[in-house]
């Protein structure tokens, strides 16, 4: 056997690796490809797109329980909700209503990112090339909410970020793609409340299934995100924002009964296929193939018409009025820039933290005041791996503030009706003073109890939500000292906020 020289040795390591790192970028390009393919809804040349088309390609799908009293025992092709408003015109399938309310753009755009048609507001047209980002608002209607608090007239939304990108192709061809980023998925109108799914890039085995399936509560309505579109609800995979206070699917609600405040398994009814209501998605969406048989798009699911947010004004019954101007942006788009907005991640996530401050009347062996707020000051933080968050309270007690304490207070959620709390810290208390000298006694303290909360604003007592939706009592237990116990006594605080 003849064995090779230096000179072809060494061209031969050097073509090996050439090979190996050459398969390597193949490899990761193939890698990174697949992902983005996972997040887009639309991908084409062309930069203009009339926004009836662009709430089209981004639109979800709505997934109803099967025991859904709106659905009056039909399914498939006989589903008529989403309903039309009452003042809109009747057709025979679904309507789901849309509005763009707000646009990223680029510094200084070539050109007029929006152009707003007059006449026929869904043919009025966006320009790709300046847009990063896009937010639309899907909002789905019901003449009637049943179970408990059951009224007429229900108006539901969903809330979408997508990201706009610009490539070249290989022969040198911008072309623009649109991707999902995050959805909101409101839930009986209280912003802590919301189920909140957001793309998590840092995970390599990462997918998502689009159309974006949004689950219906039954009776209620209340929107729930469904990330992978299995018909089942779990938290932390189909919600990853604010896990513990998202409100997930509470089909049990239609009963008249919560059972708990925390969400259940057994609270969310299993969705089947029968029950979807999909998208009218344009020809070309690289989505309509998943739905597609024979063919033939949606053969066995109704698919819903859209159409654009109309004005509360053409609107008689004032509850109803009411309700969609919580929610109405108008037809007017609210266009930011970039150095506007700072930074484009700030769009991205403004509301993975909630701001809030609490006051509380407080008796421990004398009355005082307690005041909680974010641990950050102006962000909260959430403990890891088990939720909840972490915020400071002080607290100032006696006649002349004698007493005065700071503690680390941790709550499993902001939200719900019912939960445990702990807090740890330290306590000055005025131990007496002479002529020249004040003396500060210092001691360890640790408290434990429960904390009540009641969301007021549909309440008798909904004169107070000015100051916070949510007014609570905390029941406690504190002792000072840490390896020995010197003091133990009960603790009352009654006030406004989430904490």
């Amino acid at each position: 056997m003849k064995f090779l020289n230096d000179s072809s040795f060494y061209l031969l390591l050097i073509f090996l690796f050439l090979c190996g790192f050459t398969g390597q970028i193949f490899s990761q390009s193939k890698s990174i490809e697949r992902k983005k393919r996972t997040f887009r809804v639309w991908q084409g040349s062309d930069p203009k797109m009339k926004i009836s088309d662009l709430a089209a390609y981004c639109a979800p799908v709505f997934w109803f329980s099967p025991d859904e009293p709106e659905l009056r025992n039909k399914k498939g092709k006989d589903i008529r909700i989403p309903a039309p408003f009452p003042f809109e015109n009747k057709c025979d399938s679904p309507v789901v209503y849309y509005q763009v309310s707000e646009i990223l753009t680029i510094d200084n755009p070539s050109s007029t990112p929006f152009v707003k048609d007059f006449v026929n507001f869904g043919s009025s047209v966006f320009n790709l090339k300046d847009i990063k980002a896009i937010y639309i608002n899907y909002t789905h209607y019901y003449n009637y909410e049943a179970g408990l608090g059951s009224h007429r007239y229900d108006t539901e939304q969903a809330q979408f970020q997508f990201l706009v990108d610009k490539t070249k192709d290989s022969l040198g061809t911008d072309i623009y793609a649109i991707y999902f980023i995050r959805v909101t998925a409101k839930a009986h109108a209280l912003t802590w409340y919301d189920n909140i799914y957001e793309i998590d890039t840092d995970n390599p085995d990462y997918e998502i299934s689009l159309p974006f399936t949004i689950s219906v509560e039954e009776g209620k309505h209340a929107s729930c995100t469904d990330m992978n579109a299995d018909g089942y609800y779990t938290p932390g995979y189909d919600v990853n924002v604010r896990i513990n206070d998202a409100w997930g699917l509470r089909d049990v609600i239609r009963s008249g009964n919560l059972f708990s405040s925390a969400f259940q398994s057994y609270m969310a009814k299993i969705r089947t296929p029968g029950y979807r209501v999909l998208p009218p998605l344009p020809d070309d969406s690289p989505l309509k193939e998943k739905y597609t048989i024979d063919n033939v798009y949606s053969p066995d699911n109704a698919v819903y018409q859209i159409r654009p947010m109309p004005s509360p004004d053409k609107v008689y019954n004032t509850a109803l009025k009411h309700d969609m101007k919580s929610y109405y942006y108008g037809d007017r788009i609210n266009i930011i820039t970039e150095s506007e907005d700072n930074n484009f991640i700030n769009w991205i996530t403004d509301e993975n933290a909630i701001n809030s401050i609490a006051v509380s009347y407080r008796a421990d062996q004398s009355s005082g005041v307690s005041i909680i707020f974010p641990l950050l000051i102006l962000k909260n933080v959430e403990a890891p791996l088990v939720g909840g968050w972490l915020v400071n309270r002080i607290y100032y007690q006696d006649y002349e503030l004698g007493i005065f304490g700071y503690n680390i207070l941790y709550t499993p959620s902001a939200s719900r009706f019912l939960d445990p709390y702990f807090s740890v810290g330290a306590e000055l208390t005025k131990s007496g003073q002479d002529s020249v000298t004040e003396y500060i006694q210092t001691d360890f303290v640790f408290e434990t109890g429960i904390k009540i909360r009641a969301n007021i604003t549909y309440s008798p007592l909904k004169f107070l939500s000015f100051i916070s939706p949510f007014w609570g009592v905390r029941l406690g237990i504190k002792n000072k000292g840490f390896m020995s116990i010197d003091h133990l006594n009960y603790i009352i605080e009654f006030g406004a906020g989430v904490w």
